[in-house]
Order: C-alpha cells, then structure tokens, then sequence
C-alpha cells in the first residue's frame, strides 16, 4: 500500500472498516458503513496506527469511547457493546495491517 496521503489512507481504512466490521442488534449484522460509523471508528482509530500504539486493550478503549444512539437518539450505547468479539478481533486485525504498511 503506497498511499501517503493521510485523507487516501484514512478513506482506505474507513471503507475496509465499513466492509467488514458489524454491529450485532438481535442477530442482525448492520455493517459500519452502512450504520455511517466507519468514518468515526477511523478517525479515532487512526492516531493509534501513525504512533505504532495498535493493541487490543488501545482499539478497546477507543471504542468505549464511540457513542451509539439507540431508539432515535433516547439512549446512547458505547460502540464496543454492540460489536461481536469476532468483529472486534477483525477490527485490531485490519488496523494492525495498516500499521505495517504505513
């Protein structure tokens, strides 16, 4: 991956984040990218990727800090309560791989 320029990379990682990271709602897998949250998840989680800080316990915190509303703005969730772990574990995956090609 040469993309150098931060805005191509952060759109690369959003839309890889979109595609293959969901929320879990009653057995319903409502995809990032199509619940508008892959942007947010990669802006956050960018700053990890440039400063080499991607562990589990980092996207984690992240992650608990990324509200969710829920029920038409009535109560907010934090995002990492509404991921299955497998996504998780896809989510550090695909953000480790960016770290390596940066």
């Amino acid at each position: 991956m040469a993309k150098t320029n931060t805005t191509e990379l952060l759109e690369a990682l959003a839309s890889e984040i979109g595609e293959n990271v969901y929320i879990d709602i009653a057995k319903w897998h409502l995809y990032l990218s199509d619940a508008k949250l892959h942007t947010i998840v990669a802006e956050q989680l960018y700053p990890l990727i440039t400063s080499n800080d991607v562990t589990e316990d980092r996207v984690i915190q992240v992650l608990e800090s990324i509200p969710v509303k829920i029920g038409g703005g009535r109560r907010e969730l934090p995002l990492i309560d509404l991921l299955p772990l497998q996504c998780q574990v896809n989510l550090v995956d695909i953000l480790e791989k960016y770290q390596r090609e940066i």
